[in-house]
């Protein structure tokens, strides 16, 4: 039987933020801070319904040009988002963060795109861009936690050696456990959409494997340029706090 994939009303879509009220009680209760999470939640809500329409606009586009630029902003975007939470001042970082995304999501997405799916034109927008979003997301991921890492053993007198190897093995321990949870704990969510729009599981399972083998590599990739770039920003670090 052929399964459509049913239309979310925007009232029906206000029910799915019935646990989100529960978590904010939660905060509330426990005398911890929601702001944070509240402006994420509104930022969510607004960018995610301002894209729908965005898209729409890039798809009947049909420009190379339009497709790059956007790839671009998300480049530095999420290499700004990556650093937030570092102890060494972004601007210092941004380059070293922005190199990284850029050379690991650019190999990544020409192996994916014309290796495995053979994309024409390579800029199809409808495919290139939400694969390039799952990419980029994971290196951004994947930078942030190594970056934060990195820099508490160095605050412990670890070596740059011992502070690059463990902040490596900690930013790969999230994409490790999703390879075996995946398929017995969690079915991710392309397979689940392609599942949900009628498309056999098979199929739907092989498009799963390309994306866990995706997201993987870019984090590795992007960690490892990203500890191999900020070698000498230890320094940095120390004569800030000196001079503080």
């Amino acid at each position: 039987m052929e399964q459509t994939v049913n239309t979310i009303s925007l009232q029906n879509l206000a029910y799915a933020f019935i646990p989100v009220v529960m978590v904010f009680f939660i905060l509330a209760k426990w005398s911890l801070s929601s702001k944070r999470a509240m402006i994420a939640i509104t930022r969510m809500l607004i960018q995610l319904l301002l894209i729908g329409y965005f898209l729409v606009a890039i798809f009947e586009s049909d420009s190379a040009l339009l497709v790059v630029f956007i790839l671009v902003v998300m480049v530095v975007f999420s290499s700004w988002i990556a650093l937030g939470n570092l102890p060494v001042a972004r601007k210092e970082l941004a380059k070293s963060a922005i190199m990284s995304i850029t050379i690991s999501a650019a190999f990544t997405i020409f192996v994916i795109t014309q290796g495995v799916l053979e994309l024409t034109p390579w800029y199809q927008p409808q495919t290139l861009l939400p694969l390039s979003g799952m990419i980029f997301a994971s290196c951004m991921n994947s930078i942030s936690i190594s970056g934060e890492r990195f820099y508490a053993e160095l605050s412990n007198k670890s070596s740059y050696l011992q502070a690059r190897n463990t902040a490596f093995q900690t930013a790969m321990i999230p994409n490790i456990n999703a390879l075996f949870a995946v398929g017995i704990v969690s079915l991710p969510g392309m397979m689940t959409g392609q599942i949900l729009s009628g498309i056999s599981p098979f199929i739907a399972a092989r498009y799963q494997i390309m994306v866990m083998c995706m997201v993987f590599a870019c984090a590795g990739i992007s960690s490892a340029i990203f500890l191999i770039l900020v070698k000498d920003k230890p320094f940095q670090l120390k004569n800030t706090s000196n001079g503080a």
